[in-house]
This record gives structure tokens, C-alpha cells and sequence, in this order.
């Protein structure tokens, strides 16, 4: 454990709290579904399929950066999928305020911003993969 650096810890803090965060995300969509996205895509003319990619970005993402496990592909699908949150979903908000004065895309911000922090960090040593990998 002596080769364990306060940047391996501040990693796994970042992970477990964007997965973790994320993953709460995900399994609510997967009691309630995913369907009233069709219409959003329909309207950018994507196909309904691409709703699915939701449960990439909301439940094997999150679960690949908390374990560490190809952390950076996680990352990227988590900037993939708030990159179609924004689009798709939020983009009348993202110049708004919420209720109590803060930006009102925050949570969607920092889902997209701490995965671009963990894409360009890597998952650190306290994960499953092996350091040092750009997969990692």
C-alpha cells in the first residue's frame, strides 16, 4: 500500500461519487423505463433504439468507473451520453437558473465535467484494471 499516492485516493473519491451518483440514475430508469425518450428523438430524427444507450450511460458506465475498470471507456460514454442529455433533453435550460439561483443543468454539469476530469486522470491505482493503461 506505500505506493498508494493522495492523486490514487482523490481517483477513487471521484469514481465512487460520479458512478455512484450516476448509477442511482440508472436503476430508476430501469423501473420506469426509458420510452418517453422517443419523442425527443424522433424530433432529431434518431432512431427509437438510440434510447437505450441511456442504460449504457447510466448503469455499465458508472459501474465500470466505481470499479475502476476501463474507467476512461466509462468516462467517455458518460460524456457521450450528457452530451445527448444537453441536446436532446435540457437544451432550453442551458442558459437558466434553478429555484435557488444555481445553474440549472448543475447536476447534469457535473456528471459531464468530472467525467472529462476522470478521461483526462485515469482511474488511479485503486481500481480493477491495471494502471498505467489508456484504457485505465
Amino acid at each position: 500500500m506505500d505506493h498508494m499516492t493522495s492523486d490514487d485516493w482523490g481517483k477513487l473519491v471521484l469514481r465512487i461519487c460520479l458512478g455512484g451518483l450516476l448509477l442511482f440514475h440508472g436503476v430508476a430508469k430501469l423501473k420506469t423505463g426509458v420510452d418517453w425518450l422517443e419523442d425527443p428523438l424522433a424530433s432529431y430524427g434518431l432512431p427509437a433504439f438510440v434510447k437505450y444507450g441511456v442504460y449504457l450511460g447510466e448503469l455499465l458506465a458508472p459501474l465500470l468507473i466505481i470499479l475502476g475498470l476501463f474507467a476512461r471507456v466509462g468516462a467517455l460514454i458518460v460524456i457521450v451520453n450528457m452530451l445527448f442529455v444537453f441536446g436532446l433533453v435540457h437544451l432550453g435550460d442551458l442558459y437558466s437558473l434553478g429555484g435557488s439561483g444555481g445553474w440549472k443543468l448543475e447536476l447534469q454539469g457535473f456528471f459531464l465535467f468530472s467525467a472529462l476530469a476522470l478521461l483526462l486522470l485515469g482511474a488511479g491505482r485503486l481500481g480493477v484494471s491495471k494502471p498505467g493503461t489508456w484504457l485505465n
